[in-house]
């Protein structure tokens, strides 16, 4: 990476992560519920955090709804960034680069590798004139969930010899390799079966000033996330295991609670599980 983008929110949260030694949880939201309740976790927590959206939410809310989750990234009082995830579609990545996001992953990696670096290249320069920082994938990592299409082969997955030269040649800010990690369920085995630990040292120690991310950490196993930490991830997506356990009490209860008794409670639900999950990554405090 030739370039430095100190003022950028989303570096600065994860560049501090990388200095400390610990993982920032990045929260996939699709409403307001989600962000609030990401925020307030954050803040009770002392701790920095990013507000993830996939650009499904581009299309279906509007851009007043990414202003609306900017602006309370923005205003929480501790750090926190707004990332777009997962945007696949080259429109999209335009039409992202005019939203007020703090940092866009651009994925591109169900084309070829050649075709994958130019076209991160090319964002990342479009990007840094409007102080926004990117986020690729090298290799493929498999499976579905919202914005992520599913991918019908094998897993490709990062070489760590050519990690550095893909971050070099992309000017990429941030990588999520693809150590054995799957979008949505698992096979039988689980993470502990697929992640291939070795892979991700071996990824940072070829590249040791590459800020890495981890897609795919569902379902969260306290003992192999603490290691990937060790390893070297800054930035942990994290998606399901919050929306469980928040519509599994919206299910529950609508219908049971006023309106905005059933808001409030499901989004303390929601804040509960993200106050879990930052103690876990080890963000907690440090935004005090």
């Amino acid at each position: 990476m030739s370039e430095y983008p100190y003022n950028n929110r989303t570096f600065q949260i994860l560049d501090a992560a990388e200095k400390g030694g610990y993982a920032v949880a990045a929260f996939n939201c699709y409403n307001t519920d989600g962000i609030l309740g990401s925020i307030k976790a954050a803040e009770r927590m002392k701790s920095p955090a990013i507000i993830e959206i996939f650009p499904w939410s581009m299309h279906f809310h509007g851009p007043e709804f990414i202003k609306f989750a900017s602006e309370a990234c923005h205003a929480a009082s501790v750090p926190m960034a707004l990332h777009l995830d997962h945007c696949t579609l080259e429109p999209d990545v335009y039409k992202a680069l005019e939203l007020p996001f703090d940092s866009i992953m651009v994925d591109a990696s169900s084309h070829d590798p050649e075709e994958n670096i130019r076209f991160v290249r090319h964002i990342v320069e479009l990007a840094k004139g409007r102080g926004i920082t990117i986020e690729a994938e090298m290799g493929r990592i498999v499976g579905g969930e919202d914005g992520v299409p599913t991918v019908d082969m094998e897993t490709l997955y990062t070489e760590p010899e050519l990690a550095a030269e893909f971050i070099d040649g992309t000017g990429v800010h941030f990588l999520a390799p693809s150590i054995g990690n799957v979008h949505g369920p698992y096979p039988p085995g689980g993470p502990e079966k697929y992640w291939q630990l070795d892979r991700l040292e071996m990824i940072k120690k070829l590249s040791p000033s590459s800020i890495l991310v981890l897609h795919g950490a569902y379902p969260i196993i306290d003992g192999l996330m603490k290691k990937t930490i060790e390893l070297g991830i800054r930035k942990v997506n994290l998606n399901k295991n919050l929306h469980e356990c928040y519509l599994e009490f919206l299910g529950k209860n609508v219908g049971k609670l006023e309106m905005t008794q059933l808001q409030e409670k499901s989004i303390a639900v929601w804040t509960e599980e993200a106050e879990r999950c930052i103690k876990l990554l080890g963000s907690d405090g440090k935004a005090a």
